[in-house]
């Protein structure tokens, strides 16, 4: 850097973490700023006097310390640290750094609009503010890099090459309003209509219906109009016009849709308009006798001809083609002056054609309609605006504007306005001046004889004759009765030339533009190709080659009245979209939503899409339901594909909205049986640590009830907080791909019980609250620290006491995989894989948690996240238990086939015990398997109580296959099993009887799961039930796919939790796998209507 000095400080000091890097202020006279100042986000360094380095030694600072002087307007001054190893002293004003910081010695940064640009934005270079974690974290630990905002942001050496590029190509080319908007909205509109069919219109609805049909068509244009200036000005707007617009506004789903039928429409546009100004010239052609071949033929070849020079003018630049618009607008423009100048000169060799100039007589006549061949006031509606379309021209090359907020909505609304004068005027001035039917002979004069009322009889002629049809001439006979009114009738083929080839130009641009806006967000696969861009405009000039071969696949068929419908409810179905983008935006009410543009209505919004659909009917009805399958399809197709893209539309926004109103709305309906759902907080860990134990609770959940999955997070360090974050992003989206519909959270504890507890009481959003706890058992527990079984059984304890269900999930192998390395493809980062081989997510646990299978696992300060390993580097082959494991979590993922799933509904805890059954059941995966129901009852009442229950789940309105009544629970246990119990229970007793009482209670109250002889004597009976139970579901339920049983209870203070922990491993050892439940005790089930 120029102008740096050595660093303050002695000889032989050490590097000091507070060094500055001294920067002369010299620079800054010739306005000029450093290198460093001129960055969003830099090194942060003091900028001091060619004369300030003594200044720093006479005030007794440290040496490494710079100092600003200028203390004449300050008499304080301040020393501070900025977080990036360097040091200020500074007073509060003299510095332009301070001057840019308003005082306050820090690196934080004022508002600039550069911080808020997107990395592809044109009119600035993108800067980056200081991220939190500089400003916030302590000073000797390395600030974070900050993540990307929607992951748009690139990395600092593709922003730096994307810069030189852009510096290499030169300055882009650009238009204001006038020549970017005004003038092509003005060409487009101003379309061969004008001259050939305009007149017939005003000749058969007569000037007051053809203006009401001005009107209509302006109307819908106009709120079109105001509801593309709302979106154009609500941010700023890239290339893609109609597409951009559209799909920004309502997402991919229906910016995809409409954008394809949009460029196609533009491109077959084209060839419509080539074809009217091929058959202009081959019917002058014809009057001279001069065709090629015949008049099929010569249109198309003038058609090729003209399209091949149109896509020179296009490949050019829009520079070229901007000028060759500008030519042809003066052409257009001479020839309306032409038609308006020749109405005022009237001449006795035009009248016998019909023409009689500004006569009170003719517009009296021509005031009311005259339909004729069976045409209606739609039928000329539907003639007439298709030329009322075309304001979308200027919004088509938004990304060529130099400032496309201000310069759609003015040049939009001003071409409707002058398009829409000059349409009325036309109507009024040959309403005015031509009958409606002549006969271009000079002899048909009035006579005495005759009885004529017309206004020709009323300037003496008589045309009565054409009554009975022939007339080649007068408004409703003469497609080209403009050209006999003008001063010089050539102008005016040179207007239609100017016309349609103006039309055909715009066409041939937009189309181009709005495909490669549409290519380059990947909506559709495939499609990639034509993304890219040539030049200093990112020419597309793949797509102008596209666009070229449709427009001239079309002239070739040179048959276009069946298309012409199709393609002008394209348009209008593009009208509609922009329309209900401005409502549904309004509606959703989001903050983003902000047009500097306020001339809107959400209302009117919504009548200007209604009209469009309402137009694209009275058009052409079978069109109109062409073109909505189309869309429809499209639609469906780019939901299904779910595009990776964030454009923050509306209807994310309404979905918002919806979601907190019907949010707020339940808070205040009291909880009702019937709508009992099972809301399940499933302590998991990561995701992908227990998939067997998500893919059954979401097997229940799913489309049911909520289902959050919780992590709780034991570690021996301060978490860091932005890794925590991305994990969530990486953990939820995780989820999403398996398509379990649930939420991750988690939290930080000391241990699982503390951090149940938060979750528990904090998880949740009014009604959308868990009400059942899913947890999975805990399958080592014998192995480990019994103070981790304490707090296992303790956080069952907490559920109850806050009014959770329980639900505990035990499979013979376990649950717990993430010590398999390669286990998952999970939670894959967002960086691309290195060259060389896959990456792979894995959670790399050294050795096995005390916890594991019960909840998240315990992370260490060595290992605080899944890490990102390589697959290549770390396969290695699986143990026999290890493929045994693998191949029980997943095995809910899987449709089960039939089966049974067999109720052990032993207690009565509400009902959540056969709910849950049920609801799997309903279920695809589990949809074949049949419910056994066992119960406890007496020898001598087996067929009471199997009836009984018969008629209460009939009730219900539960299906069963059968029911089982067990009349041998209370039976002694096998000596075997008693004897496998009593080893169990025997490291974990007490034996208070072989020590004094004072040892035995303090040892109680160091080890309190310590099981009291005592204890064992008082629950002697409940063991043996335990005993029991196993025995009888290893005799009647050792096939069923799933066993669902009462969850023994024990009673919190009273039965030791090494005792409880036995009891549970008693009871579900070595059988299929085995939901634990037990509901609150609060009715889940009833059958009320």
């Amino acid at each position: 850097m120029s102008g740096q000095k050595p660093s303050l400080k002695s000889g032989g000091s050490p590097q000091s973490r507070f060094q500055v890097d001294v920067v002369t202020e010299a620079s800054s006279a010739d306005g000029s700023k450093p290198p460093e100042e001129a960055r969003g986000r830099s090194r942060v360094v003091g900028f001091l006097d060619t004369g300030a380095l003594g200044s720093a030694m006479d005030i007794g600072l440290p040496p490494d310390v710079s100092y600003d002087p200028d203390t004449a307007r300050s008499d304080s001054v301040s020393l501070h640290s900025t977080g990036t190893g360097h040091t200020h002293v500074s007073d509060s004003h003299s510095n332009t750094y301070y001057m840019r910081t308003f005082g306050h010695n820090t690196i934080d940064a004022v508002p600039n609009i550069d911080f808020y640009r997107h990395t592809a934005a044109t009119l600035g270079e993108k800067l980056m503010r200081p991220s939190l974690s500089e400003l916030h974290d302590e000073l000797d630990k390395d600030p974070f890099e900050d993540g990307l905002a929607n992951g748009e942001e690139p990395s600092a050496a593709e922003e730096a090459a994307a810069l030189r590029a852009k510096e290499a190509k030169g300055g882009t080319v650009k238009f204001g309003w006038v020549k970017g908007v005004l003038i092509r909205c003005m060409l487009n509109i101003w379309g061969v209509m004008l001259f050939i069919r305009m007149s017939w219109i005003v000749g058969q609805a007569g000037i007051g219906l053809t203006i009401a049909i001005i009107l209509m068509a302006t109307v819908v244009t106009t709120i079109t109009g105001l509801s593309t200036s709302a979106i154009a000005t609500n941010g700023f707007v890239r290339g893609g016009g109609a597409y951009y617009l559209i799909s920004r506004s309502l997402g991919p789903e229906f910016g995809g849709s409409i954008g394809l039928i949009f460029a196609f429409a533009n491109a077959v546009a084209v060839a419509m308009y080539v074809v009217g100004f091929a058959e202009t010239v081959v019917e002058m052609l014809s009057d001279v006798d001069a065709l090629m071949t015949d008049e099929l033929n010569d249109i198309r070849i003038v058609g090729t001809l003209t399209v091949i020079l149109l896509l020179g003018i296009s490949v050019a630049g829009m520079e070229w083609e901007a000028k060759a618009q500008i030519v042809l607008l003066v052409i257009l423009l001479a020839a309306i002056a032409n038609y308006f100048i020749g109405s005022f000169i009237s001449t006795e060799s035009k009248e016998p054609k019909g023409f009689f100039g500004y006569q009170s007589a003719i517009f009296l006549e021509n005031l009311g309609p005259d339909f004729r061949d069976e045409e209606t006031f739609f039928s000329m509606f539907a003639i007439f605006f298709p030329a009322a379309t075309g304001i979308l021209a200027g919004a088509n090359i938004s990304g060529d504007l130099t400032d496309p907020q201000s310069a759609i909505p003015k040049g939009t609304l001003l071409a409707i306005l002058i398009t829409g004068i000059t349409y009325v005027a036309i109507t009024i001035s040959a309403g005015s001046c031509i009958v409606r039917d002549a006969t271009g002979d000079h002899n048909d004069t009035v006579s005495d004889t005759v009885n004529c009322t017309d206004a020709a009889c009323t300037l003496g002629y008589d045309f009565s004759i054409c009554k009975e049809g022939g007339c080649q001439y007068g408004l409703i006979n003469d497609f080209q009765v403009l050209g006999l009114v003008s001063g010089f009738g050539p102008l005016i083929s040179a207007g239609i030339f100017s016309a349609t080839l103006s039309s055909a130009l715009a066409s041939l641009v937009s189309a181009p533009k709005v495909f490669q806006a549409l290519c380059k967000d990947n909506i559709y696969p495939g499609l990639g190709v034509f993304a890219k861009g040539y030049g200093k405009n990112n020419e597309p000039l793949r797509g102008y080659v596209l666009t070229f071969c449709i427009g001239l696949a079309f002239i070739l068929i040179a048959e276009l009245n069946v298309i012409a419908p199709i393609i002008s409810n394209f348009f209008l179905a593009s009208y509609a979209l922009i329309n209900f983008s401005v409502f549904h935006a309004s509606l959703a009410n989001s903050p983003g939503w902000r047009p500097s543009f306020k001339y809107f209505n959400k209302w009117v919004s919504l009548t200007g899409a209604i009209l469009c659909c309402v137009v694209m009917f009275v058009i052409n009805w079978w069109a109109a339901l062409v073109t909505l399958l189309i869309v429809l399809a499209l639609y469906i197709y780019v939901s299904y594909k779910k595009p990776d893209v964030n454009w923050g539309s509306s209807t994310q926004a309404l979905i918002y909205n919806q979601a907190l109103t019907h949010c707020l709305n339940l808070t205040g309906v009291e909880d009702h049986v019937k709508n009992f759902r099972p809301q399940c907080l499933v302590l998991a860990g990561y995701p992908n640590s227990r998939p067997a134990l998500l893919q059954l609770v979401n097997s229940f959940t799913k489309n049911v009830g909520l289902m959050v999955c919780a992590h709780v997070r034991m570690v021996t360090r301060r978490p860091n907080l932005k890794e925590l974050s991305q994990e969530h992003g990486r953990c939820q989206r995780w989820l999403n791909k398996k398509r379990i519909k649930a939420f991750y959270t988690h939290v930080f504890s000391d241990n699982l019980r503390h951090g149940a507890q938060f979750l528990m009481q904090a998880v949740g959003l009014g009604r959308l609250k868990p009400n059942t706890l899913v947890m999975g058992f805990k399958n080592n527990w014998s192995d480990g620290d019994m103070r981790e079984v304490e707090i296992y059984i303790n956080t069952i304890h907490d559920a109850f006491d806050l009014q959770y269900g329980v639900v505990i999930l035990r499979l013979r192998d376990g649950l717990d995989v993430s010590h398999i390395q390669g286990q998952d493809e999970i939670i894959q980062s967002q960086e691309k894989p290195a060259p060389g081989g896959k990456e792979v997510l894995v959670s790399v646990v050294l050795t096995k948690d005390s916890d594991s299978d019960s909840c998240p696992s315990k992370t260490t300060s060595g290992q605080s996240s899944p890490l990102i390993v390589r697959a290549a580097d770390t396969k290695c082959p699986l143990s026999l238990t290890e493929q045994r494991l693998l191949e029980a979590s997943q095995q809910f993922k899987k449709k089960q086939g039939k089966g049974t799933i067999d109720v052990w509904w032993l207690f009565d805890d509400g009902g959540l015990t056969l709910l849950i059954p049920f609801l799997l059941t309903n279920g695809s995966k589990w949809g074949d398997c049949r419910i056994r129901v066992f119960i406890g009852g007496k020898i001598n009442r087996i067929d009471h109580d199997r009836r009984a229950m018969a008629t209460l789940l009939s009730r219900f309105r539960i299906d069963f296959s059968d029911i089982h009544v067990l009349g041998d629970i209370n039976t002694k246990p096998k000596k075997h099993n008693k004897l496998s119990f009593r080893e169990l229970v025997e490291p974990y007793r007490l034996r208070e009887d072989d020590m004094e009482q004072e040892a035995a209670e303090r040892m109680k109250a160091q080890e309190p799961w310590r099981i009291t002889d005592n204890e064992l004597e008082l629950y002697k009976a409940k063991n043996n039930r335990q005993i029991r139970l196993n025995e009888l579901l290893k005799e009647h339920s050792a096939a069923a796919k799933l066993i669902v049983m009462s969850m023994p209870l024990a009673r919190k203070g009273t039965v030791s939790s090494a005792l409880y922990m036995c009891w549970l491993e008693t009871l579900s050892r070595d059988v299929p796998p085995l939901l634990l439940v037990r509901g609150n005790h609060q009715s889940v089930l009833t059958f009320y209507s």
